[in-house]
């Protein structure tokens, strides 16, 4: 029987591999059924994903994966750019069991990339930078780096276009390089280079709360076309 624990990881790796999208329902019962546990341990997991931000609650709909919206998608990229680059900032050197934890990471990231697996691709992506921050001694800002790590994922799956992994991996690479010659300042630089690519590879639309509405009523080309050549017609009969 899986605990309330083990079962809000599983949801959240989940996420961070892409497997669960924006507004997934995550049915109690059949949780339930799949973990081999009660409603009760389901709904205390679900309900400490929602106070991390993953998942939320409606009457209507039950449990779902939150769908982030363009705000969020801001909020969530510079949230990380400031805890990411602080950490990097206040690291004095990188001691050889964690660059050789980190270059294992890469090791992994890279198989991947080559591989067919997108599931575990996305997931090793995007979990470099929970790795980072344990490898740079702070645990308490690596599980609040997962949980935004795990937004940023939500919002990539709404609103970007496949991105290039190869690129990723390659910057990982670049800012591991960095910390392990020392070069901390380098490496701040390149994780808010990183950070900063991939969020204007995002393409959030405007939120006009009339937007699909609107276009639902938009005229259609040929017939606004034909209206207005047969307003014009009787326009010059009259005029004739």
């Amino acid at each position: 029987m899986a605990t309330a624990s083990e079962i809000s990881e599983r949801i959240l790796e989940a996420v961070m591999a892409r497997k669960l999208e924006p507004g997934s329902r995550l049915g109690e019962q059949q949780l339930a059924m799949l973990f081999d546990c009660s409603r009760t341990i389901v709904r205390e997991a679900l309900t400490r994903l929602a106070a991390r931000g993953i998942v939320t609650v409606s009457a209507r709909r039950g449990w779902y994966v939150v769908e982030p919206g363009a705000d969020e998608a801001r909020e969530a990229f510079e949230a990380r750019k400031v805890i990411e680059t602080g950490l990097i900032r206040s690291t004095k050197t990188l001691d050889k069991p964690a660059a050789q934890r980190l270059r294992a990471h890469i090791a992994r990231q890279k198989a991947a990339v080559k591989g067919s697996d997108v599931a575990m691709r996305s997931f090793l992506l995007g979990d470099f930078h929970v790795c980072l921050a344990e490898c740079l001694g702070n645990s308490l800002l690596a599980e609040t780096l997962r949980d935004f790590t795990a937004r940023t994922t939500l919002i990539a799956m709404r609103y970007q276009s496949p991105e290039d992994a190869a690129q990723s991996c390659a910057e990982h690479v670049d800012i591991v390089a960095a910390l392990e010659a020392g070069d901390s300042k380098r490496a701040e630089q390149l994780m808010a280079a990183h950070l900063s690519t991939w969020q204007r590879k995002l393409h959030v639309p405007d939120e006009d709360p009339l937007h699909k509405l609107r276009t639902a009523l938009a005229p259609i080309q040929a017939k606004a076309q034909e209206l207005h050549t047969r307003k014009r017609s009787t326009y010059l009969g009259e005029v004739l």
